[in-house]
């Protein structure tokens, strides 16, 4: 029988994965004409096993024409708009304006900020544009607003941050998970099912958040407790442990050190004053030590919630030591873990677009790194420039020190903390360039505007939140005009004097990357783009082979059950107390604010609210509040309600629910203009994470009428 006509054929299926969070759900595209895919259910990529949420499957919306950018824009100076040009205009444009600055102000009046939805090859290009090309410290990522607590927590107690050190299948298996600041039946809908198959199995599942979400109704037990108090909360928790005698003595004396300084901190918070500070009763206190106890091994998993905090370090960290107390670390089935959010949240705090860090998770300031990248760079480790600021620092600093940035794959605007005042301060910039795939709302305030590729487009690894690197694959071509992010510092490379040295082929990216993280603690050396298609991702660190015939390193899909990541091999305690948050509520601002999102949009919303099915589930902002709260206010579900806090005001639409604490509020972040819930948040930052306090301030409530 002759083959069908190449016309009747049925397009091939490109395996990849979803362009939204950690999971990086694996599906099937294929093309379909009109520059678009259909996406076909992938059952065999084992973390989302075929399903999606609404977000991964209306992904190919976003590729349409009618909603992303088309081609470069360059700010007219006659007219002050952002116009059509052509690819060279704008590349020569952002040289000049990168070079004027430095020219005028230094290396370090020049910036750089990354996102965390980067693929790894261009997260780590990024990283070495700005040290090489550029030769300036002030680089950082949107990720520093994520997972940097959880990251500085992990590190500083196992050596090592991986956001899980355990596959996802892993979880339904263990006896009982604390699930602390997540609510994953929204963020990551396909991960739910992780939590069923636990209790079908007969583990139990605990969940501290202060609001009732879809996640906390499947509970055995949910804690609710006052905002950022959860750090009051995890000692109370290991107080409770001690004075049972629930401790592993053996685990401790033979896997730890800094016991008898956590101990005593802990004992510090004896039940009854961490239920005054916490308003989590001491009844439901002691069941939860008894379910965690209980269970032959157990699991705690941390988001947002705790990490987002001006002490999320030492929140995480608390956390960490009640696992460490009672033994469920470095074994089977138990341990600590963070959630991961962004796209590629992992991966892209891993290889150097971070202001501390270099390729592999080296330190920027440790003398062997720096010879080791510099000599795959081919530069001189002395001409590397040391660490610069964080991400909400970076960001301050625009307009005044920093006075040109380039910017990718994220949108401050709507995402920072603080956002009116960073606005203003990209908008006191001497020259703005920012890469996206669509028009966002920092976009709109820069002087070029590079359109470029998305995720089915373009070739790249992502790491999602278990370790696991993972290779998106492109199944259609871009439209014309439209450039890869590569290709974009390739361009702006060359005409800053460096015509090598940034290749435009993600997988010869990825060979060098390899080659810079090889021997670091993340570790990508035996992975290449042969195994990623071959394997359903390969796990880090996985070293190259020690001989070159040798067999392939398998990766490490679990961490530390031969040892932790330390120079002894112990997990370190570290003793934490608890503190107030950086602004407590008081008599002009009674009542706290929490922030948040929502399943139907993504981070900022700048390719979601671009989606008609996603718009009309959640089309707009609103303010969650307890009915007595809202009988206070004088407000009824659904009419506008002004949020105030020392840094501005929001309105949006009142959403009265018996589901949330009545000393606090929710909102969304997903939107900007009158109801942009950043406006509101407090920039306070962590001392080790620099991470900003999104999900604490204090604010008042006022009917928007008045």
């Amino acid at each position: 029988m002759s083959p069908a006509p190449a016309a009747a054929r049925t397009p091939a299926l490109v395996p990849t994965h979803c362009p939204y969070c950690s999971l990086q759900c694996g599906m099937n595209l294929r093309a379909s004409g009109a520059g678009t895919v259909e996406i076909v259910e992938r059952e065999d990529f084992p973390v989302n096993r075929g399903a999606l949420c609404g977000k991964g499957r209306t992904a190919p919306e976003v590729l349409s024409s009618r909603v992303r950018l088309t081609g470069p824009l360059v700010r007219r100076p006659a007219t002050g708009r952002l116009e059509p040009a052509t690819w060279e205009e704008a590349l020569r444009v952002t040289a000049d304006g990168l070079r004027r600055a430095r020219a005028l102000h230094g290396a370090d009046a020049v910036g750089v900020f990354g996102g965390g939805g980067l693929t790894n090859e261009k997260a780590y290009a990024l990283g070495k544009f700005a040290r090489v090309v550029l030769g300036t410290s002030q680089i950082d990522y949107n990720g520093r607003f994520c997972m940097s607590s959880a990251a500085a927590a992990h590190t500083r107690a196992f050596g090592l941050d991986r956001g899980l050190p355990f596959p996802l299948e892993d979880v339904p298996r263990t006896g009982c998970v604390v699930l602390v600041g997540s609510n994953l039946a929204e963020t990551m809908p396909p991960a739910l099912r992780y939590l069923t198959e636990l209790k079908q199995n007969g583990g139990t599942l605990v969940v501290v958040d202060p609001r009732r979400t879809k996640t906390a109704e499947q509970a055995d037990l949910h804690l609710a407790p006052r905002p950022g108090t959860d750090l009051a909360l995890a000692l109370g928790l290991l107080h409770l442990v001690v004075a049972q005698g629930r401790t592993d003595e053996e685990f401790i004396r033979a896997r730890t050190t800094g016991w008898e300084e956590t101990r005593a901190a802990a004992m510090a918070h004896w039940p009854e004053l961490v239920e005054r500070i916490t308003g989590v009763g001491v009844p439901e206190l002691r069941a939860a030590v008894d379910l965690f106890c209980d269970a032959p091994a157990a699991m705690v998993l941390t988001a947002r919630g705790p990490e987002q905090q001006s002490k999320g370090t030492d929140t995480v960290g608390a956390w960490i030591n009640l696992a460490l107390a009672t033994g469920n670390a470095g074994r089977p089935l138990a341990g600590y873990g963070c959630l991961t959010g962004q796209g590629n949240g992992q991966g892209g705090r891993e290889h150097g677009q971070k202001a501390d860090q270099l390729p592999g998770y080296r330190k920027l300031d440790d003398p062997a790194a720096r010879e080791h990248v510099a000599r795959v760079w081919g530069v001189d480790p002395a001409s590397l420039p040391g660490p610069g600021r964080s991400a909400y620092e970076l960001l301050d600093a625009l307009g005044r020190d920093v006075r040109a940035l380039l910017l990718m794959g994220s949108n401050p605007v709507v995402s920072a903390p603080r956002a009116a005042h960073v606005e203003e301060r990209l908008r006191a910039l001497d020259f703005l360039a920012v890469a996206d795939v669509v028009l966002s709302e920092t976009a709109e305030l820069a002087d070029v505007v590079f359109p470029v590729t998305q995720w089915a487009e373009e070739t790249g690894t992502t790491t999602n939140l278990e370790g696991r690197v993972l290779l998106r694959r492109r199944a259609i071509t871009p439209p014309e005009g439209i450039r890869s992010d590569l290709e974009v510092l390739h361009g702006l490379a060359g005409l800053l004097g460096h015509e090598k040295g940034f290749p435009t082929d993600p997988e010869e990216v990825f060979g060098e990357l390899r080659r810079a993280s090889s021997g670091g603690p993340a570790d990508y050396a035996g992975i290449s783009y042969r195994r990623l298609e071959e394997e359903q991702g390969v796990f880090w660190p996985c070293p190259e082979a020690a001989e070159p015939a040798g067999d392939a390193h398998p990766g490490t899909s679990r961490l530390f059950l031969d040892g932790f990541a330390t120079p002894d091999g112990r997990a370190r305690f570290v003793p934490v107390v608890h503190r107030e948050a950086g602004e407590e509520t008081d008599a002009e601002y009674p009542v706290v604010l929490t922030t948040g999102r929502v399943v139907a949009q993504y981070q900022s919303g700048a390719q979601t609210r671009r989606v008609a099915e996603l718009n009309a589930a959640a089309p707009g902002p609103f303010v969650e509040m307890h009915p007595r709260l809202a009988a206070r206010v004088g407000v009824a579900d659904g009419e506008p309600v002004a949020v105030v806090s020392r840094r501005g005001r929001a309105v949006a639409p009142a959403r009265v629910t018996e589901t949330i604490r009545p000393d606090t509020v929710f909102m969304p972040f997903h939107w900007p203009g009158e109801g942009r819930a950043n406006t509101l948040t407090n920039p306070a930052l962590d001392p080790v994470s620099r991470m900003p306090e999104f999900k604490v301030c204090a604010v008042r409530l006022e009917r928007a009428s008045a």
